[in-house]
């Protein structure tokens, strides 16, 4: 497993359905279901596609959640 800072740990454990995120690989959409490893991310309509939750980098709109020193 990876090391990640407990602020994005923290982040990631707290995404709930309805958020809307974006993906390390810059795509945009809102999350439809959430499952132990993946999540489900609704990218247009009727288009769901899963991804995995460590690929959710931060919320739509503000900067990433990102591993920092001392974090």
């Amino acid at each position: 497993m990876l090391f990640q800072s407990k602020k994005v740990e923290e982040f990631l454990a707290a995404l709930k359905e309805g958020d809307k995120v974006i993906t390390s690989g810059g795509m945009f959409g809102q999350i439809a279901k959430i499952k132990d490893d993946a999540i489900s991310l609704q990218i247009a309509p009727n288009v769901r596609v899963d991804v995995s939750r460590a690929a959710i980098v931060g919320y739509q709109g503000q900067p990433p959640v990102v591993d920092t020193p001392n974090s």
